[in-house]
This record gives C-alpha cells, structure tokens and sequence, in this order.
C-alpha cells in the first residue's frame, strides 16, 4: 500500500501542470457548491425574517375574526413551558379615536405582553422614546404623530366607540415599515387595552414564535388537539402559501445545481484519470512484471484520487469562504449592511469539502478498475 501511494505521488508530480489543473477543477467546483448554497441559505433566512420574522408563526383565536375570549390559565401555562416555543404573547386589539384639540384619527389601539411586543420588535423600531410601561404611556406609529402633529411627551385623548375617554402620554413614535400600521397602532400594555375597551380578561389571540419555523404546521398540528374549545390555530404556512412556494423552489435549484456540480467534478476526474491509466499503461505493465499485483497497481489510482480529492477540497473551501467574504464586505446596502446577511456555516463548508475527496475516490474506481486488467505482457510487447 505504501509502495502504491509513492507511485501515485510521483505519477501526479509527474505531470504538475495536469495536476494542478485538476485541482483547481475540483477545487472551483466545491467554492461554487459552499457560495451558492450558503447565499441561498442566507437569502431563505432574510426572507423568512423579513416576511414572518416581526410576526407569529402559529396564532390562536376565536373561529369568528376580531371575537375576544378569555384564557385558559393551564393551557397558557403548558404553551410557556413548551421548550419547542421561544415566545407566547398575547394581544388585545380594539378600534379608538385620537383626539387632540385641533383633529381626531382613527386609530387601532394594540396591548401587547412582552413576548408579543419581542415578536413584533417594537423596541427595535422605536425612533424616539421607550416602551410604555403604565396604564397612561402609549407609543404611536410615526405617521400618526405626523398627522396629529404630537411630539414625544404630548398627551392626547383616546375615545372609544362607545365615548369612554382617556389621557395618554406619548413616551414612543415607532416606524413599524409599513404605511398602513404607521397610520394608525397605538401600542401600549394588555391592561390598558382592556380596561379602555371594556374587555376586562379578555384578549384577541396568543401569538407563538417557535424554534424552527419550518415545523410551525407540524406543531401548530400537535397543538390543536389540546386547543380550548371555540378556538381555533393557524401557522404561518397556511398564511403564506406563495412564500413558501418561492422558498422551496429555491432549495430544490440550489440542490440540482449542486449536484450537477458533482457530477461535472466526477466526470472531470475520472477521465482525466483514465487518460492517465493509458498514459502510464507501459509503467504499469513493468511494475507487474516486477511483481506488483493488480490490487495495488489499481490502488495507484486510488491514492491519486485522494490526493487529488484532499488538496482540491482544502483549496476549494478556502476560494469558498473567500468568496463569501468577499460578498459580505462590498455587497452592501445603503445603510452598509450586508444586501443578503450569510452565516458561515462551518459544518456545511466541511461537509462540502468532504464530498470532493469522496467524489474524487468515485472517480478514481473507474481508472482503478481499467488499470487491474492491464496486462503486463500485452502491454510491453505493444510498447
């Protein structure tokens, strides 16, 4: 065996140039493979946190919109314990006026428990103030402060349907990204939305965000059975069908284009392996003339395989994570963020560096099993 692998060593240094054009054959191949995946993965995971990121991903509420109904106190309990589960807010939702003494608008009054508040990112996208913390703080979207000419630390009235009144103070002005929520949230704690809605223990809904999102349904699934009854849950993959449409036909590109990058690097090396074996066939015959046997005059091009499939995935993971680096630091929004933010993931660059040394030992096989047939005499006789 060691006797083969000296032979495969001088073989390949033999011919440098062929040798390090396989490589770098190789070794583009399993860059192209860790860039593309790892920007696909990134881009998925942007998508996701944009879309449903400041969202639930499973939400609990009454068969009919917009009905409020009280909590099961034990069952509230089991969904916070539940490990698979990172948040379990709750929500009071109910119509308001905000009066000041030169108009009035419309608005959607929201209490929100900390855990909806981290699922939205309501602190994230304050650009003035804090939270409200009492039952006579608010925090308003930015274009309804522009509309009711309020300022951060301006109180204002909030005046139900059904007249109820109260003095707010403005500690917050949030940009929530969208227009139509900007225009009219008024955000404070469940306790005020309730006592200013007269909805005393009630709430709208319970909204979950969980560790893996792409498992929401099958969660969502495993939860219903103990919903209380009148209740109903529903995932963000019912909600959002064309996305998740989009985000698989991602994986399954990123896929194909991955394997057809094996294949090409496969085909690469074991034809230029076979050339070899009739390149090398004469000093293949005289090393089994000499004694050699066929396993390891085959063994010869197995070593060369290996070599070849180490040196090229080593090379080819470093061109890789330059390659992603190098997107990381020039492709950049306007605010100098990255445009797609990737995460380095380590275990998949090796993994992809693994599967050119096993795809070069496949190709290997084929002038591994060409040369173990060669015959010693037949090839010297024919020089």
């Amino acid at each position: 065996m060691r006797l083969s692998f000296q032979i495969a060593k001088r073989f390949l240094s033999y011919n440098k140039g062929q040798t390090i054009l396989i490589i770098l054959g190789i070794a583009l191949g399993i860059s192209v493979q860790i860039f593309i995946g790892l920007l696909i993965s990134g881009l998925q995971t942007s998508l996701v946190d944009k879309t449903i990121g400041s969202s639930a991903h499973i939400s609990v509420s009454t068969e009919v919109r917009g009905e409020s109904f009280t909590i099961n106190d034990s069952w509230l309990k089991s969904l916070q314990e539940d490990t698979r589960l990172t948040k379990v807010g709750l929500s009071i939702s109910g119509p308001a006026f905000g009066v000041t003494p030169d108009q009035s608008q419309s608005v959607l009054v929201r209490g929100l428990s900390q855990d909806s508040l981290d699922i939205a990112k309501i602190e994230t996208k304050l650009i003035e103030g804090r939270l409200a913390t009492n039952n006579t703080e608010i925090v308003i979207g930015k274009g309804l402060a522009e509309q009711l000419k309020l300022n951060l630390n301006d109180m204002f009235t909030l005046q139900t349907p059904s007249l109820k009144s109260v003095e707010v103070k403005v500690v917050g002005i949030a940009d929530l990204k969208i227009a139509a929520l900007n225009d009219s949230w008024v955000i404070s704690t469940p306790s005020f939305a309730q006592d200013l809605l007269g909805l005393d223990n009630l709430i709208n809904s319970v909204e979950i965000q969980v560790k893996d999102v792409f498992k929401a349904d099958a969660l969502a699934l495993e939860l219903s059975s103990n919903v209380p009854t009148g209740l109903k849950m529903v995932d963000w993959k019912a909600q959002n069908a064309e996305l998740l449409s989009g985000l698989n036909g991602q994986s399954v590109s990123t896929i194909m284009i991955q394997i057809f990058v094996l294949i090409s690097v496969v085909l690469g090396i074991a034809s230029t392996l076979a050339i070899t074996v009739l390149q090398k066939s004469r000093q293949i015959g005289i090393l089994k003339a000499m004694g050699i046997n066929d396993s390891n005059a085959s063994l010869i091009f197995i070593f060369q395989g290996l070599i070849l499939g180490v040196f090229g995935g080593l090379l080819g993971m470093a061109l890789g994570y330059g390659l992603l680096q190098s997107f990381t630091t020039f492709a950049k929004a306007a605010d100098g963020t990255p445009i797609i933010p990737i995460e380095f993931d380590i275990p998949f660059i090796l993994a992809s560096g693994s599967i050119a040394v096993f795809s070069a030992l496949v190709a290997s096989f084929i002038p591994a099993r060409k040369s173990k047939k060669l015959s010693p005499i037949e090839v010297i006789r024919n020089g």
